[in-house]
């Protein structure tokens, strides 16, 4: 069985998620953790061989105090993050210890995936080596200049919005960031392939696969949580089971 490993980068400041005393991936999201929700997505897969969670070096141990008693439950290795996402990302492969084919790169706040989106997404990395979920632009989108004044509409029809799981062969992933003189100016890991020369592919991706930046998002995915299909989810680990997705 091909295996993949999957990072989870959480080091991020959360800056525009406002009105919290906790960074988001440390919240409750209808009483379990947003990280606890999407690594959940990951650690009992059989074709996943590892997950790494990246954290802010100065979140790392209230983060193992705090959530002691579910991470005494899951397969997780915890890493110190850097000071852009590129380096944390960078961190967490640095810890694999198992093999693996490919690296999948999830944001901790998109915690509203299932089990058949993953699967399909992973089949078509290994068809193609290098692929990310993206949904097409459905508005009408404009430029404009610096006192909102639009400039033009842009024609959307080859614009598409990236998600993540990013999954690349790991070899790939690996020369991309050996071959980047500054892999912190790249948005994705998407972005820092393709500067490569490597083609990166574009899988259909799901509406409901929201990231959690603002507290406007928050609320949405409170909403969107139970519309997930049925069937469709992971199932939690004892003791923090959620009946709901069974």
């Amino acid at each position: 069985m091909v295996k993949f490993a999957v990072i989870i980068p959480a080091a991020g400041d959360s800056t525009r998620f406002q009105g919290s005393r906790y960074k988001k991936p440390f919240v409750e999201l209808k009483g379990r953790a947003i990280w606890l929700r999407t690594v959940e997505h990951f650690v009992n897969r059989d074709d996943v061989s590892e997950v790494v969670m990246v954290l802010a070096q100065d979140d790392v141990e209230d983060f193992k105090w705090r959530f002691a008693a579910n991470l005494a439950f899951l397969p997780l290795t915890i890493a110190a993050g850097g000071a852009t996402r590129a380096e944390s990302v960078q961190n967490g492969i640095s810890q694999l210890a198992k093999p693996c084919e490919f690296i999948a790169v999830h944001d901790a706040a998109r915690p509203l995936l299932t089990k058949q989106w993953i699967t399909e997404l992973f089949a078509a990395a290994e068809q193609r080596s290098a692929v990310i979920p993206a949904t097409p632009v459905s508005s009408t989108v404009k430029s404009v200049d610096a006192q909102g004044q639009i400039q033009k509409t842009v024609d959307r029809t080859s614009l598409m919005l990236a998600q993540t799981p990013q999954v690349f062969r790991r070899s790939i992933l690996e020369d991309a960031y050996a071959a980047a003189d500054d892999p912190s100016a790249f948005t994705d890991e998407a972005s820092l392939v393709e500067a490569s020369g490597v083609a990166v592919f574009v899988h259909p991706g799901w509406p409901m696969n929201i990231k959690i930046t603002t507290q406007d998002d928050f609320q949405l995915a409170e909403a969107l949580i139970g519309a997930l299909p049925a069937g469709g989810g992971l199932q939690s680990l004892h003791p923090f089971d959620d009946e709901r997705f069974r």
